[in-house]
């Protein structure tokens, strides 16, 4: 018996206007990415149409000639209806209405088809308020074009009597959404007052280090997390595959403790709105103590994501925090010879940083001796007694410590350790009150 077709998936052109100041390069490797946006959103892309000027057009994106190759490209369609034209940018409500009026084509920008990714994606609540927020605050000045649109036939009677200029329903509609705005910034400011009392009782656990996976989405950060914790993670060849904020602990375990942690991807002309959204998750790199940058060394234009994080990261004020750059994907690169000739090249133009496949074994074990060895640079040697009637803060100096030596008399045990300094001052003030 034949198994039922798969239903098709939803068509859909891109549509992109290249500017004088943006290279080649840029262009393509910006198509490519709202390429991959549209495959994670659930559509097929059948066509795109580009277009080269010295500003977008102030009417509907693109120019006159252009829109007309598009409505006529969209009525020889004969494979089946193409369902939304996406815009390779943010435009204006005006643009996409007088747009989506001339093809008869529903009209997805850039920002929205990042922010309807956002909100399929989202699983945690703290996530799902996130992103409303950012498609509130999206949607607040098109009310207002609605608004000026609709003139006085979207007017209403308003007050006892039918006193008073009126208000229209667009207004009303705005005024609900900057309420429901304020509404879920409350919740926001109190999940952030919790987060932050759980970052501060974490950093107040002496001998714990904090790491923060950053980057581009689709870097492999995921992956890598998986990899250097021993966690379960969702890793899906997507863009925006998680949003949530995980905490994990680097494994196998070292001295000092390590405690990993991942970020929402940054993305070429992310919205303002949806970094200021997901600032929370974007916070773990800010009260990190070391950064491990992730970028993707098989994709063209990693020169230009490795700016969009660092812009990121200063945005938020975590350009400061140490970091590592970690080329990852190298394996593209079927040829090892070629995989050689591409580590030495990224090695000599970013001293410091580590090439690696998430995928071998070896290449996660010099990483996680990478991050290891970051923190073990700070820890200092000493020594403390412990009487046999306080034997049970030995415990706590494994746990806490790299014990060098154990040694014992009549009277106790002697330790020589390795650890924090913080550290080594509390396990020497319970040494000397036992």
């Amino acid at each position: 018996m034949l198994n039922p077709e798969k239903p098709s998936l939803p068509r859909a052109l891109i549509v992109a206007v290249q500017l004088d100041n943006v290279s080649d390069v840029e262009f393509e490797s910006s198509l490519a990415e709202l390429g991959d946006l549209a495959k994670t959103l659930g559509l097929q892309v059948v066509g795109k149409f580009t277009q080269k000027r010295s500003s977008f057009d102030s009417t509907a994106y693109m120019g006159v000639g252009k829109r007309e190759e598009i409505r006529q490209f969209l009525e020889d369609q004969q494979d089946g209806e193409v369902e939304y034209i996406l815009v390779d940018h943010e435009i204006s409500p005006s643009q996409a209405l007088n747009l989506e009026n001339e093809v008869a084509c529903e009209v997805m920008d850039r920002t929205v088809v990042i922010l309807e990714i956002f909100h399929r994606n989202a699983r945690s609540h703290a996530a799902r308020v996130q992103v409303e927020i950012a498609r509130l605050t999206y949607m607040a000045p098109r009310l207002r074009e609605a608004a000026k649109r609709a003139g006085p036939l979207g007017r209403q009677r308003s007050g006892t009597g039918g006193r008073g200029t009126g208000q229209s329903r667009s207004q009303m509609d705005s005024r609900k959404v900057r309420d429901r705005i304020a509404e879920l910034q409350k919740e926001i400011d109190a999940m952030e007052a919790r987060r932050d009392t759980q970052r501060s009782r974490r950093q107040e656990q002496s001998g714990l280090e904090q790491v923060a996976l950053v980057g581009y989405t689709n870097a492999g950060k995921s992956t890598l997390m998986r990899a250097l914790t021993g966690s379960d993670e969702l890793v899906a060849n997507q863009l925006f595959a998680t949003l949530d904020t995980k905490v994990r602990t680097l494994y196998p375990e070292s001295v000092p403790r390590v405690l990993v942690s991942d970020t929402v991807g940054f993305i070429k002309n992310l919205p303002h709105g949806l970094v200021a959204s997901f600032k929370s998750t974007l916070d773990e790199a800010l009260s990190a103590s070391l950064l491990l940058h992730i970028i993707d060394a098989g994709d063209p234009g990693f020169e230009m994501q490795i700016e969009v994080t660092d812009k990121v990261l200063a945005e938020i004020g975590a350009d400061s925090v140490p970091r590592i750059r970690v080329f990852n994907k190298i394996d593209y690169l079927q040829d090892e010879a070629a995989q050689a000739q591409r580590s030495e090249e990224l090695q000599a133009k970013y001293p410091g940083c580590i090439v690696l496949s998430a995928h071998r074994k070896d290449d996660i074990t010099a990483l996680h001796q990478a991050v290891v060895h970051v923190f073990q640079q700070q820890l200092i040697e000493s020594e403390i007694f412990l009487p046999w009637s306080a034997q049970e803060l030995r415990g706590e100096i494994f746990a806490s410590s790299e014990v060098l030596e154990e040694r014992a008399d009549s009277d106790g045990a002697f330790f020589r350790f390795r650890a924090a300094p913080d550290v080594v001052a509390r396990l020497s003030e319970l040494a000397a009150d036992a």
